[in-house]
């Protein structure tokens, strides 16, 4: 398998996995708060951030949650994957400088509809940061190009 060309759903099993690891940067966070239009002070401004039950600034939940659709997108299944659904539970913060290992594990294959769905997880310290399911839809091999 060429990694353009992602998995099909034919040579998936349970148990795959893929894990990457993030350093979240100041810029990360600045660059993603470019995108999406969330500048909350919480994630921008240090002196608000000290007075946060955080007691400094903190990554967007949806900054740490985004490297698993990079997994999901480029490594597992890869390229021709299509998120269908995606639950997550957000269980600590994310600080400036956190290393973040990004997990995906299939959990189950369901043939009709080529779904594949992903056990997720963001961990920073060995704890959990997010844990969550993501359903993916997968090319086959007869699928058209």
């Amino acid at each position: 398998m060429a990694v353009k060309d992602g998995y099909k759903f034919e040579d998936l099993e349970i148990g795959m996995s893929h894990e990457s690891a993030h350093t979240i940067t100041e810029k990360d966070i600045d660059l993603f708060a470019e995108v999406s239009g969330d500048r909350n002070p919480l994630h921008m401004d240090d002196e608000y951030a000290k007075g946060t039950v955080f007691g400094a600034r903190i990554a967007h939940g949806a900054l740490t949650a985004s490297y698993i659709s990079g997994i999901l997108g480029n490594h597992l299944p890869g390229p021709g994957a299509v998120f269908t659904g995606f639950s997550m539970r957000f269980k600590r913060p994310v600080f400036i400088g956190s290393n973040v290992i990004v997990r995906a594990e299939v959990s189950e294959l369901q043939a009709r509809g080529n779904k594949v769905t992903l056990a997720v997880s963001c961990k920073v310290d060995g704890k959990a940061a997010i844990t969550g399911e993501a359903v993916v839809m997968v090319p086959g091999r007869d699928a058209k190009s």
